[in-house]
């Protein structure tokens, strides 16, 4: 007769426990896995699946899921996946937040539409930039490469109490510095030509009084806007692509895989 010790029914649930802890924080936070349109079932679905695919495949520490040193296991695949995750959504935010810009300048931020992808109201600008930048994401296979850099981090960042350590988390801020300044970059434009255009609203009131600015600058300002956006539409999409490889290399840096 068959009999499996307590021990061994540990193992076995840790091989798999922790593993889908580490993909699961990364789909709870990775852009397009944690959009709201994303059931939260099919998440967790998908991370169980690609745990059961890895589990064979990776070294587990004799170590009981339910002592302390398996909590600590435990918070540290937490903190993996959760950093995996935001450094890639922080190249979503940087282009939103360029598009939110644009937006105040053409008199726009009044405009608000519900996100679908995080549930909450945006300006029409942003979530333009950001579901322009979602097609391009699943065009490039940014899904897949994600997926890659989480199963190859198991070789390079086995399961343990260790993992990402502090001069990675100071790497992870210094990330979404650099990010949030190619944001402006990308909004700069943009906005330069749109200040041009009130500042020569003002200066002509100023000269006229009588002059019904509202009545023809709003007008102006958003006809304007939206050749700058058209026009600059190309560059933005240069500009994510170029961001998204160094967020795919920075992955690879938290994940310490070669190539990096």
């Amino acid at each position: 007769m068959l009999q499996i010790q307590a021990g061994q029914l540990e193992l076995w649930l840790a091989q798999v426990f922790w593993p889908f802890v580490r993909i699961g924080a990364c789909f709870m936070i990775a852009p397009v896995f944690a959009a709201r349109y994303v059931p939260a079932r099919v998440r967790i679905v998908l991370a169980l699946a690609i745990a059961l695919l890895v589990a064979p495949l990776i070294q587990v520490p004799a170590v009981s899921p339910f002592s302390a040193d398996g909590i600590a296991i435990t918070a540290q695949q937490l903190l993996i996946g959760l950093s995996l995750g935001f450094a890639l959504q922080l190249v979503f935010d940087a282009l939103t937040l360029g598009g939110q810009v644009i937006a105040n300048s053409m008199g726009l931020s009044f405009a608000m539409n519900q996100d679908p992808l995080r549930g909450s109201g945006t300006p029409a600008i942003g979530q333009f930039y950001t579901l322009l930048v979602t097609m391009t994401f699943l065009a490039l296979g940014g899904h897949l490469a994600l997926i890659e850099i989480l199963v190859q981090g198991f070789q390079t960042l086995p399961l343990g109490a260790t993992g990402i350590g502090r001069d990675s988390l100071w790497g992870l801020v210094a990330w979404g510095s650099t990010l949030f300044a190619g944001a402006v970059t990308v909004a700069l434009p943009g906005v330069t030509a749109l200040l041009i255009v009130n500042l020569s609203f003002g200066v002509m009131s100023r000269a006229a009084p009588s002059f019904n600015l509202f009545a023809v600058g709003f007008p102006v300002s958003l006809v304007l806007g939206l050749i700058i956006l058209l026009v600059g539409l190309p560059q933005m999409q240069d500009s994510f692509i170029e961001l998204l490889g160094k967020a795919f290399v920075f992955l690879r840096e938290l994940s310490q895989l070669p190539g990096a």
